[in-house]
């Protein structure tokens, strides 16, 4: 008829597909022609404004995915523990030759730290000078009586997965400081000790007394008069020597006046594990020597918390002046892991979000308009009215 046949041709060729015209005619969500729509203003300025909390929302989304979640589990630690290694930097004030360091665990065994610790005569102002200069650097020291804001905001920092890797991980040096160097014609009147030893992983007692005090022997007993056992403590920790994480006691000081003084610390130790993946968590869960091979995603350390009681005593016999840390080891493992969800849930949450946002958009869009609307409509009625006007007379 038409001319196409007979030069074999297809007139479908030349127009819409009958299955391609039928898909189009198919639409599950019916929309409004574009020459039905007017756009504005108003619903420009509400797209962008939708467009830009669908990208903020979303970014939040990817940004929590990316952190992971922490997650706390409490267990009974495997195995059978033996040795628990003790971390210690303290100044005292009064000479080494003054001073006696020894531990008593639960055990019975007596082990003499003062032998097994690092000892070095100093001066206590030089010391104070460092806690000065430290503290306008930014690392404070503080009372035990004084928490400032800032020191417990940074304990809730080292007790997060990312920021303990992140500190062992840049931090592998595990060495002590160096303090600061007595210059020609200071008198010692200080003794620093420091070091690392291992203990009975039993409860203890951590002590540093005077000559001739608490213990039995042959040396000279020390005048009550020379007795100071004002200290600062620039480290206190438990387990693997990691000086970057700050804990309780780290740079506190604590003076006192009266000569015959008890300082006395109650800690309760936490073996601590943190991991991060599903997989550091159950390899040392099954089996806690496989977990080495993740050691780049765990740490394993011990937290505790401290308590204080000191005072001044009587001048007796029967009483000890001195710094007792008495310690307890706590029969439980706190496993803090940080764990991250799969991809095809981060896609979900991003599509129910930008969803959510969409219609919750489309519905205060439309409620506005309608507001609009109606208050538009009652301001025109109320400019309604006749003219009136006076007649001029001649």
């Amino acid at each position: 008829m038409n001319g196409f046949e007979k030069k074999s041709l297809d007139e479908d060729a030349f127009g819409d597909n009958k299955a391609l015209a039928g898909l189009k005619t198919f639409d599950a969500f019916p929309k409004t022609k574009a020459s039905y729509t007017t756009p504005t203003r108003s619903g420009g300025q509400w797209t962008v404004l939708i467009l830009l909390i669908c990208t903020v929302f979303s970014w939040s989304e990817l940004k929590t995915w990316w952190r992971g979640t922490e997650n706390y589990h409490f267990s009974v630690e495997k195995g059978v523990s033996h040795e628990l290694q003790l971390n210690l930097d303290i100044v005292v004030d009064m000479p080494c030759e003054a001073l006696r360091i020894n531990i008593q665990d639960a055990a019975g065994d007596r082990i003499l730290a003062g032998e097994l610790l690092t000892r070095e005569d100093t001066s206590w102002m030089l010391w104070m000078q460092k806690r000065n200069y430290d503290t306008y650097a930014g690392h404070e020291y503080q009372t035990l009586s004084h928490e400032e804001a800032d020191r417990l905001s940074e304990q809730e920092a080292d007790s997060h997965v990312s920021h303990v890797l992140g500190e062992v991980r840049h931090n592998p040096r595990r060495k002590f400081p160096k303090g600061p160097r007595m210059r020609r014609g200071d008198v010692p009147d200080a003794c620093r000790i420091y070091g690392s030893l291992e203990g009975n992983k039993v409860q203890g007692d951590f002590h540093i007394t005077a000559r001739g005090h608490g213990y039995r022997e042959n040396s000279p007993h020390l005048d009550h008069g020379s007795f100071n056992f004002s200290h600062m403590i620039t480290e206190l920790s438990f387990g693997p020597h990691y000086p970057n994480l700050l804990n309780p006691l780290d740079k506190t000081i604590a003076e006192s006046d009266a000569h015959y003084y008890k300082f006395q610390y109650f800690l309760s130790v936490v073996p601590t594990l943190y991991s991060r993946g599903k997989g550091a968590l159950e390899a040392y869960t099954r089996s806690p020597e496989k977990a080495a091979r993740y050691g780049r995603n765990t740490v394993f350390t011990n937290q505790y918390a401290a308590t204080s009681q000191s005072g001044p005593i009587p001048e007796s016999p029967m009483l000890v002046p001195g710094i007792f840390f008495k310690y307890n080891i706590e029969p439980i493992l706190l496993l803090v892991s940080e764990e991250r969800a799969g991809f095809l849930s981060l896609l979900i949450r991003v599509i129910n979000t930008v969803s959510g946002v969409l219609v919750t958009g489309g519905w205060l869009y439309q409620i506005t308009s309608w507001a609009g609307d109606v208050w538009g409509r009652r301001k025109n009625r109320s400019s309604e009215g006749y003219l009136t006007g006076k007649a001029s007379s001649d």
